[in-house]
């Protein structure tokens, strides 16, 4: 049997249309441009993007780093065409691999900074844990985990948009994210508890941008 996930959107007639419905409705630009400049990354390293999805997030850390090795993954074949297709239109050199969050096909210590956006909300409590020890793993000495995803709301409005993402995602993978359970799963997972550095109110609920490092 093949692993089960969510697509992006939940209904694959949306697909098409992701980056469209994220562009207009929850600031992407904004938060994924803050999420990358929190890195203050170096222009030579390793990155993963965690859960690539089209490949924004991706794209953006390539352009402005060309000289970094930028790969990806995701588990829908769909996105994953999506954002192979923007790569090759844009002239960069991505890897892109059709896997498991759960099951990084990668050695040990082998990246710099792991980048996660809009991931962990798709995901179950076990299928979070399982995903922040493989990036653990994955991260060298010191290397760093950046994620923005969906977290506690600032307010009862903020509540109430969260209710239209936990319909199309699902109650029990959203959850852990309204509850602002996250920061603790990645200190379960064996990291230092995660820093926030920033929160931005859409149209679809509190996004919350966090970020620890490995030991």
């Amino acid at each position: 049997m093949q692993p089960s996930y969510i697509p992006a959107l939940r209904f694959r007639a949306l697909t098409p249309w992701y980056d469209f419905i994220i562009q207009a409705t929850i600031r992407e630009r904004a938060f994924k441009s803050r999420l990358i400049q929190q890195a203050s990354l170096q222009p030579e390293g390793r990155i993963l993007d965690l859960g690539c999805g089209t490949g924004t997030l991706t794209l953006l850390l390539k352009s402005q780093y060309p000289s970094t090795q930028v790969e990806a993954i995701d588990a829908d074949h769909q996105i994953l065409g999506i954002a192979r297709d923007k790569a090759a239109r844009a002239g960069l050199d991505i890897a892109f691999h059709q896997v498991m969050s759960e099951a990084l096909p990668f050695p040990d210590a082998s990246f710099d900074h792991v980048f996660s956006s809009l991931l962990f909300h798709h995901l179950t409590r076990d299928q979070k844990l399982g995903t922040l020890s493989e990036v653990r793993r994955i991260l060298r000495p010191r290397g760093r985990l950046h994620i923005a995803d969906f977290g506690r709301p600032h307010n009862a409005t903020m509540r109430a948009a969260f209710y239209f993402v936990q319909v199309f995602d699902g109650f029990p993978t959203t959850q852990d994210n309204v509850d602002g359970l996250l920061p603790g799963l990645i200190h379960d997972a064996g990291f230092p508890t995660p820093s926030e550095t920033a929160a931005f109110a859409t149209m679809f609920g509190t996004i919350r941008l966090l970020q620890t490092q490995k030991s």
